[in-house]
């Protein structure tokens, strides 16, 4: 159970879902990933669901506001960053628009909310009593995260200001997906454009690691989720399948290649 102490910065540190139904999103996670859920009060009538596995946090829910209006239920991803003030100012000089201004979320840290210029959204965060993920490595966890864009060479550049990540084609790939590099370590990739469809606003897709594939995508099916795109292999790579859970919120399993 590799178990994580500190986030890099620019790496993905944390993963959130915003739902509908909160009750429901604990069972069917739960039946997925073997996710445990502990609620900590938030508000008025409002909890905040900690999904942890082997007693670590993995990933967190919470009840999407009725008040906020046109946004469905998603996952969010958060990237891991040093100063949240001062990569938020940076990320608005490089054309990103601010939904949320850094704010401080009790003692546990401080982020914000941004879209890029390209229209996907991401949340910042500047750890303090609570790095997010403690576990990564085995199934269950965050593993990936794919930006949908009609714009990658924008994106690239704006990421690239922001964090210093590096778009990167690999050797050999006639397929035109770009990978992403944080510092030392491949983290998400951009697919290209010319397969993406042009209804599909932009976004980040999470990535969660599997034993196996087609059992877990049977299970989501089963338990009242949607396969978008039902489980398909990349030849030295490993299986993959995109999946809606009940309330809509999309995300993607994958089980890498043994070698």
């Amino acid at each position: 159970m590799p178990l994580v102490q500190k986030h890099a910065e620019g790496s993905f540190c944390w993963i959130e879902l915003g739902t509908t139904d909160q009750n429901a999103a604990k069972r069917f996670y739960n039946g997925l990933f073997g996710w445990t859920a502990k609620d900590f009060p938030m508000g008025p009538g409002e909890v905040y669901t900690m999904f942890q596995l082997e007693g670590r946090d993995a990933a967190a829910s919470y009840t999407l506001r009725p008040d906020i209006k046109g946004v469905p239920p998603h996952w969010n991803l958060y990237v891991a960053v040093e100063n949240a003030d001062t990569v938020t100012a940076r990320a608005i000089v490089a054309g990103a628009k601010l939904l949320a201004a850094p704010f401080d979320v009790y003692d546990f840290g401080r982020m914000a909310v941004i879209q890029d210029p390209t229209g996907a959204v991401l949340s910042i965060w500047q750890a303090k009593s609570n790095i997010g993920v403690g576990i990564t490595g085995v199934p269950g966890t965050l593993c990936w995260a794919d930006l949908s864009t009609a714009d990658p060479a924008r994106a690239g550049a704006f990421y690239a200001e922001l964090f210093q990540w590096h778009l990167e084609v690999s050797e050999n790939d006639s397929f035109g997906y770009l990978h992403i590099l944080n510092q030392s370590e491949y983290i998400g990739g951009v697919p290209p454009v010319k397969h993406r469809s042009p209804n599909t606003p932009p976004h980040w897709l999470p990535y969660f690691s599997v034993e196996d594939c087609d059992a877990v995508a049977g299970k989501a099916e089963a338990s009242g989720g949607r396969l978008i795109l039902p489980p398909m292999s990349m030849a030295g790579v490993g299986r993959m399948s995109v999946i809606a859970d009940p309330q809509g919120a999309v995300f993607a399993i994958f089980r890498a290649e043994t070698r």
